[in-house]
């Protein structure tokens, strides 16, 4: 589009460098305006981001880094890291406008809805891995903006393993595959992590995360999903406020038991994948709601840690998750490699109204996601790929490389110029600083005076106590599990002195789980490691929990009932169960010893959904035994299904059964407990959830 004389103006900056820029009283439509290749209008076109006027380049600077990287690539491979996802196109509907805190456009009128291309994925495997094992999981969620892309990539974890960005390589080489010898894939149980673990202290609240069940959900359904990192709001009048990110699943929040994670693995390695599919199928669209933590800095300031710490949380209850819109997947991708294979995803894909903070690790994310996507995808062009492309207007001078989709019309690739004055040609378009995109100014106190140094604050320095919080605040099921877990993956270290380390770290975090730790191991507790801060005792947090914790599911609704049948049973019985379980929400999956289905006791075929042996119990949530004395009896005989019931009795399930089915709960070594039930509305109410007080009869835990 041609840019004609009066469409900009000139003037010249504080070093009499020349800007040319949309007028301030001008329209400010789309076209004419310069932007990033994500659609993010640009406010200075001719000036580095700086720490003050003479200090160094910020390497939040994704202005910049995104025009020198297209430059370096304008001549003419899997993720090493969340390589195994799984995503969704959807909608974005903010409540309420939030204009008091930012001006970010997606935020400011109720009910607008904001497209969105969601993925889940799990950190340490290939993308040939399974999808259920014990791993921290990628939430990325991009949105498109009038604005521009606004992609806020997270984890279901609200705290990460490192502070600083210089150890993430590190990180990740200790978590993958042994060098030497390629294996285990896709876990953490190796010499090799917790050596690396048991070296750096910070990572000790994110290990009682990862060793909590957490990193095993049920469902990408029901995990919630969180920012990580402290970000920035800034509104209209240029007041920033700090924010933290969190998205709460509608559904609730579950987990599975490792035994039924492992067992899963093997019946189905891409349950998790699986199920978001078929929920979107049957137009039980998965939901979260985003909440906010805002902030000032003098609330900042009063907290026992630095909110800058990517290591540290903001409890609940200390400040209240404020939900302020939902988002909801209702798509399933056309095509896999096209969309979710090709998504890219970069931290410092950011519209105006939303900033970054100086948090050591968000600022070297910052650099390293663009990289990455170069390297992934071939070249600088990504941003073409329909998946990441803009849904608003993308116009810059940033020209060809490999792939390059646009033909730009002119001689102009350059600005400042003056070709649509002098010579009547396309000038292109230019900055703009009232509508573009501009870095909140305000220093963050002494913190960003003084020399340039390569320095870890010491407001960093307390990396136990926000474990023994988290630790505290679990359910004592969950506590065991998580001490469970620990005993489990360090049973794989090889190295005693790494063991041993590891326990001297956890008598910080919680001497009794140290005990448990070192009884499980039969290792004798060593002294509590040296400390460089004074450890605190903190409020235990029971937002934390998801046994008996606030999130938990409170009915059936998007579970999935396994309804055993086998020939003689009774296909009215079917119905009535499986209208029941529709009426309340829930999906019944009839499940047979033959994919054919089984005979009634009428003589009418009864359809089944799943054959027994590829079907166990670990896939669905509850289980109804709807059987003959015919068929139960049939079923003795069969090993499938006398192990579909016990696992469904070790897992904690409800189990619903018919007066015939008795033999077979026997056998299975059911005992009686509130979730052995009939068939009625006793089985309905009890499906919704696990019998934690039953694990201590049907397993042994630290």
């Amino acid at each position: 589009m041609s840019t004609a004389k009066e469409t900009f103006t000139t003037e010249r900056g504080n070093g009499d460098e020349t800007h040319q820029r949309v007028p301030e009283k001008g329209p400010h439509a789309p076209e004419g305006h310069l932007t990033t290749n994500q659609g993010v209008r640009v406010s200075d076109n001719q000036n580095q981001l700086k720490s003050g006027e003479r200090g160094p380049v910020l390497l939040e600077d994704f202005v910049l880094r995104e025009k020198i990287f297209h430059f370096d690539h304008e001549r003419i491979p899997e993720r090493i890291v969340h390589a195994r996802g799984s995503a969704a196109h959807g909608f974005f509907e903010v409540y309420e406008s939030l204009a008091d805190i930012t001006k970010a456009d997606l935020f400011q009128r109720p009910g607008e809805k904001t497209p969105v291309f969601t993925r889940f994925s799990t950190v340490a495997g290939g993308a040939g891995s399974v999808d259920t094992p014990r791993d921290v999981r990628g939430f990325a969620v991009k949105f498109y903006t009038q604005e521009g892309n606004w992609d806020l990539v997270g984890n279901n974890i609200p705290v990460f393993f490192i502070q600083d960005a210089m150890k993430f390589p590190d990180l990740v080489h200790a978590v993958k595959m042994e060098a030497d010898r390629g294996y285990p894939q896709a876990a953490s149980a190796h010499d090799t992590f917790w050596d690396f673990i048991s070296l750096m202290p910070e990572s000790t609240h994110m290990i009682m995360w990862a060793m909590s069940d957490r990193t095993i959900p049920r469902s990408l359904r029901t995990m919630e999903g969180f920012g990580v990192h402290t970000f920035r709001l800034v509104n209209a009048q240029g007041k920033s406020t700090f924010v933290k990110f969190h998205w709460k699943p509608k559904q609730g929040v579950a987990s599975t038991i490792w035994d039924e994670a492992v067992k899963i693995a093997g019946a189905d390695p891409d349950f998790q994948r699986r199920d978001l599919f078929e929920a979107i199928q049957r137009g039980d669209f998965p939901e979260w709601e985003l909440g906010i933590q805002a902030f000032d800095q003098a609330f900042a300031d009063s907290l026992p840690f630095d909110v800058l710490d990517p290591t540290k949380i903001i409890p609940e209850e200390v400040l209240p998750v404020r939900l302020v819109g939902r988002m909801v997947l209702d798509r399933w991708p056309d095509n896999f490699f096209a969309e979710t294979e090709q998504a890219a995803y970069c931290p410092g894909n950011i519209v105006p109204g939303v900033d970054f903070t100086n948090d050591p690790l968000l600022q070297g994310r910052l650099f390293s996601y663009l990289d990455t996507q170069k390297s992934r995808l071939g070249t600088s062009n990504f941003h073409q790929i329909p998946i990441n492309a803009p849904k608003c207007p993308v116009m810059n001078f940033q020209r060809d490389g490999m792939m390059q989709m646009l033909q730009p019309k002119g001689r102009a690739n350059y600005e400042p110029n003056s070709l649509s004055e002098t010579a009547g040609e396309e000038g292109g378009p230019r900055e703009c600083p009232v509508t573009g995109f501009r870095t909140f100014p305000a220093a963050d106190g002494a913190a960003e005076q003084g020399d340039k140094l390569r320095i870890r604050p010491e407001s960093f320095a307390d990396h136990y106590s926000q474990a023994r919080l988290f630790f505290r605040s679990l359910d004592p099921a969950e506590q065991a599990h998580l001490a469970s877990a620990l005993v489990f993956e360090l049973s794989k270290v090889g190295i005693e002195a790494v063991r041993t380390r590891m326990m001297s770290n956890l008598v910080n975090v919680d001497p009794d789980l140290a005990k448990r730790v070192g009884a499980g191991l039969n290792m004798p507790v060593p002294k509590a490691s040296k400390t460089s801060a004074p450890l605190q005792d903190l409020e235990p947090s029971p937002a934390l929990r998801i046994v008996n914790g606030p999130r938990a599911p409170q009915d059936i609704k998007g579970h999935v009932i396994g309804v055993l049948i086998a020939d003689g049973s009774d296909a009215k019985a079917v119905d009535t169960l499986k209208a029941a379980l529709k009426k309340a929400g829930a999906v019944a999956k009839v499940i047979a010893p033959k994919i054919g289905g089984a005979k009634g006791a009428d003589g009418t075929l009864i359809p089944a959904d799943g054959q027994l042996a590829g079907t166990p119990s670990v896939t669905v949530d509850a289980v109804a035994l709807v059987l003959s004395e015919e068929g139960c009896a049939a079923l003795l005989k069969e090993a499938a299904a006398v192990q579909f019931v016990m696992d469904a009795f070790g897992h904690l399930k409800a189990i619903g059964a018919s007066d015939a089915a008795k033999p077979l709960l026997d056998k299975a070594g059911v005992e009686p407990d509130e979730g052995v039930v009939g068939l009625g509305d006793d089985f309905i109410a009890a499906a919704a959830k696990r019998f934690w007080d039953r694990e201590p009869k049907v397993r042994t835990l630290a």
